[in-house]
This record gives C-alpha cells, structure tokens and sequence, in this order.
C-alpha cells in the first residue's frame, strides 16, 4: 500500500464505495480473503473519494475489527479520504462514533433481521428519539446523514432535528427504470433533493445505483455530493476487479457532468 500524505481534493459528486459485499464472501470462509483492507486500499489507489461500511449487530458481512481497520488505514494513509460508518444509532452504531470518530454517521432505520436497508426515517415519529443521538455525533465532530424515502415534505423535519445531510434511498429509482413510472420517479427524487437544498441540508444518495444507472440519475438530481455503492461496485468487481470498476463509476459521474 502507497502512503499518501496529502488530502484528496475534488468537486462534485464523491464516490464512496461500500465494502460490506467483500467482508460477506469472506465472512463464508475462516480463510481471511477477500481482504476487506485490500479492497479498501485498491479502490482508493484507483480513485475513489470514501469508503462505507454498514457494521449490523449480527456481524454477517463487516466485522467490528474491520471497521477499526479501515478507521486507521484512512487516517494513516488516505487523510483526504472520507470513512462513512452506517447502520441504526438505537443498534451498535454510536459505540463506533464515540470511539471511532468517523467523518460521516449515516443513520439508517433497519431492523437487526432485514437483509438490507428498505425504508428511511419517518417525521414526526422518528423525530424526539433521534435529536439526541444526532446532537451526540455532531458534538463529537461527525456530521450526521439521515437515511431518507424521497419524500420531498420530509426534508424540513430532517433539518430541525439536526442533520447535515441526508441520504436518498434510491432503490426506487433502479427498480422504476424501463417502466411507465420511469420519469414521475426520477422527477420525485429531484423534487425531494431540491426540498432538501432548500431547507439547509446537503444530499447524498445510495442504494442500487449501479453503472447503467447512476449519470442519468446524477444529471437529474441535483446537488448530490456524495454516492455510497455497494453491492453493484462489488459485482462489477467481481469481473472488471476493483481498479477498473473504481475507474468506471468515476467515468459515469463525470459524465453526469
């Protein structure tokens, strides 16, 4: 692995890749490969802006070791590069960010026996249980992304209770694309970006956003700073490898322009 001793500058939308995939097939074997570190270093060497990890209570994919790791692999050797802890602050998430101190929490509302994340937080349901936990992560100098439905009438809530940014749950843009509802979708993502933007948020977006989709969804929404890729990143890789497959969700969102 390379040192590098300069931060990573860039503008516009920042690729974070997602290693939970890594650590799930080696999770299989008691071999130790795939190397969740390895992938972590090939992605930034090639290019990728952050990396995401989403630490379940179970441990079925990213170990809490991993997350310690990738903790110190980044600060010692990529300090430009951003470490972005996800998963439910009411499950273990807060233990990382009182410890870890992570640049970015994202707060996603799983439960601990969904397969993956499918919904984002509700307002005001959601709301006096959460400022807290998001005041916590804030004090400790970790900016906060509430996990979010494009919900355009959500996006002032999200902002009262104190988060920086939010999170588009873009699942429901991949599985609309190629239907009728193709273009109401992708408008109601813009719309509900446009609200966030207005209310004083920053936007992120993530889930199933992949190489066929991501230009048109960035060239429609606007204002996405930063896009957490996972399980499509790791299939890519899977026949591109990982360099390759960096190379190629940096090629689509340059092309978003």
């Amino acid at each position: 692995m390379n040192t590098h001793t300069t931060s990573r500058k860039h503008t516009g939308t920042a690729l974070s890749v997602n290693l939970n995939k890594v650590a799930l097939v080696r999770n299989t074997r008691e071999l130790g490969i795939p190397s969740v570190l390895f992938a972590a270093a090939t992605c930034l060497d090639a290019g990728a802006h952050g990396i995401t990890v989403h630490p379940r209570p179970d441990a079925r994919h990213i170990r809490a070791e991993d997350v310690h790791q990738l903790s110190a692999l980044i600060a010692k050797e990529w300090p430009g590069v951003e470490f972005n802890v996800e998963g439910n602050p009411f499950h273990n998430l807060m233990d990382f960010v009182r410890e870890l101190r992570p640049h970015q929490a994202t707060f996603v509302p799983d439960s601990e026996t969904q397969s993956t994340s499918d919904h984002g937080w509700t307002f005001p349901e959601d709301a006096a249980r959460l400022r807290p936990l998001i005041a916590e992560a804030k004090a400790l100098g970790v900016r906060v992304s509430l996990f979010m439905d494009p919900e355009p009438e959500m996006m002032a809530a999200a902002k009262a209770v104190g988060a920086d940014r939010v999170e588009l749950y873009t699942e429901g843009y991949a599985a609309s694309r190629g239907t009728s509802r193709a273009d109401a979708v992708l408008a109601l993502y813009a719309e509900a970006a446009r609200a966030a933007l207005a209310a004083g948020l920053e936007v992120n977006a993530g889930h199933d956003l992949s190489r066929e989709n991501l230009t048109e969804f960035l060239r429609a929404v606007p204002g996405v700073l930063e896009v957490s890729i996972g399980h499509a990143f790791v299939a890519d890789a899977l026949e591109l490898g990982y360099e390759a497959t960096t190379k190629s969700y940096l090629q689509c969102i340059a092309e978003a322009g």
